[in-house]
């Protein structure tokens, strides 16, 4: 039997794509001598958008059949980061897809270039893009590598060539990427948020459609994060890195081996470089944005804030190497190759295997009532644990609201509604706790307790944290108790 042929597409910068076919990297692969041809490709829609509202995009070669391609894939169904986009139909140079329905087509963008293809070891072959989009008045480089050939030997190709070349799933697909240029318009991302699963999935295919889906979402937000202008990338990062990585806990007992602890540490390692920027970034817009009201003349409140501002500037720095470098693609590619290969199923184990075959429903209920009944163990009175037990507490509750934001579409979202509503307000009020804390060791980190010119600005600081603190405990105790009340969904009929 004639083994599965896979193919996985790489963006890279247009500078790195002069010198890849010459790299160490790919000499490594490579079988034969490669030869270079021109590339034009056109992409048609009507003046109105029909086909790209619908997430399709019309493709016209200078020569041969057009493809109606996925440019934008639906939401909730599966897609592989590193996929290229997926052919619906071929059809003749001049005709028009049903989906146009009946609208003229005219050219809204283009892509002139070269593809290099060069003969790998082991039946595999790369497609080296390169070249520029054009729309009407704007033009830009790009730089794809597509590698294709068996499917045990292409994810570990394309891990190994990102390894030390920055080849990443590509956060568009290039039609969708022109049809920005074009129009020039933001471009749409793939996936948002969390993942939505239904009922109709299987264990493995519920893991493999939210791991894709958390992948994209973490690599569409990354490069906002390493740009810095806002907190709000670092913050959606972080969340999506979060969601992988309790995703990937809770479908261990099905799910689980080498491969997929390899990216829990992977990922784990980019969520350490977002803290320190997050920690900052979370300081100067609660805790010191309300100092700096209250005592808006004070000059040693001015320097602590400014002091602050220096520190997440500091952090960021330190970040964008790390979201720059090889920890980001290795992470990318690893959950790629787990979505292709599935290594867990080459693990002996009989207990993961009868979970797999489990109705994702009955999987999911199971989870959900050990997490439940580990975090309802604490009982309703949480006002005087210490910090630390607090803090293992609120961990356990995300972990909670993880799984419940994942798992509650199965029942339904009326269901689950107000259980979530609930763990939300559970969670947002012990952040705030946890906040200032955080607060308190983030001022030490300023001046040293009695010495420096900051001491009293740290001082005043660390004390509005406390006060925050023991009101923030008060609202998470109240939210906690209505939290014990609410009924849980996973058991309902």
């Amino acid at each position: 039997m004639a083994e599965h042929k896979v193919a996985l597409e790489a963006e890279l910068p247009a500078a790195a794509a002069e010198t890849l076919p010459r790299g160490r990297e790919m000499a490594v692969l490579r079988d034969a001598r490669g030869r270079s041809t021109p590339v034009a490709l056109t992409w048609l829609d009507s003046a109105d958008g029909v086909l790209a509202a619908q997430g399709l995009a019309l493709e016209q070669p200078q020569r041969g059949p057009r493809r109606l391609l996925v440019s934008l894939p639906p939401p909730g169904t599966f897609w592989c980061p590193g996929s290229p986009a997926a052919e619906l139909a071929r059809l003749a140079p001049d005709e028009v897809p049903e989906e146009a329905a009946d609208r003229p087509l005219l050219p809204m963008a283009s892509f002139l270039g070269r593809a290099t293809r060069l003969p790998l070891r082991g039946g595999m072959e790369a497609v080296l893009l390169r070249g520029a989009l054009r729309g009407v008045t704007r033009e830009m480089p790009v730089a794809r590598l597509i590698l294709s050939g068996p499917a045990g030997a292409v994810p570990e190709a394309m891990l190994a060539l990102a390894e030390t070349a920055p080849l990443l799933p590509p956060r568009l697909s290039l039609a969708e990427q022109a049809r920005a240029l074009a129009r020039e318009e933001a471009a749409r991302p793939r996936r948002q948020g969390a993942p939505r699963l239904t009922a109709e999935v299987g264990v493995e295919e519920a893991l493999t459609l939210a791991l894709g889906h958390l992948v994209d979402v973490m690599l569409w937000h990354a490069p906002a994060a390493a740009d810095g202008t806002t907190p709000e990338g670092v913050h959606q990062t972080r969340v999506a890195i979060r969601r992988l990585r309790s995703l990937l806990r809770a479908f261990r007992p099905a799910c689980d081996g080498a491969a997929l602890r390899r990216l829990d540490a992977t990922v784990k390692e980019i969520a350490s470089a977002l803290g320190p920027a997050r920690d900052w970034d979370v300081w100067l817009g609660g805790l010191g944005a309300e100092l700096a009201k209250a005592l808006p003349d004070e000059s040693r409140i001015a320097a602590l804030l400014a002091a602050a501002r220096e520190k997440r500037e500091a952090a960021y720095a330190a970040l964008r190497p790390v979201l720059a470098g090889p920890v980001l693609r290795q992470a990318a590619w690893q959950a790629v190759a787990a979505i292709q290969d599935r290594p867990w199923r080459r693990e002996e184990d009989a207990e993961a295997a009868a979970a797999r075959e489990a109705r994702l429903e009955d999987f999911a209920a199971g989870l959900l009532e050990k997490r439940w009944r580990k975090l309802a163990e604490a009982g309703a009175e949480i006002d005087g644990l210490p910090d630390a037990e607090f803090h293992a507490l609120r961990i356990q509750a995300k972990r909670m609201r993880y799984a419940a934001e994942l798992f509650a579409p199965l029942w339904g979202r009326k269901k689950g509604r107000r259980f979530l509503s609930r763990l939300a307000e559970v969670q947002d009020a012990f952040g705030l706790a946890n906040d200032a804390v955080v607060a308190r060791g983030l001022m030490g980190l300023l001046a040293p307790r009695g010495a420096g010119t900051l001491a009293w600005a740290v001082g005043a600081a660390e004390g509005w944290a406390l006060a925050r603190a023991r009101r923030a405990r008060s609202k998470a105790t109240s939210a906690w108790k209505e939290l014990l009340d609410c009924e849980v969904f996973w058991d309902q009929d």
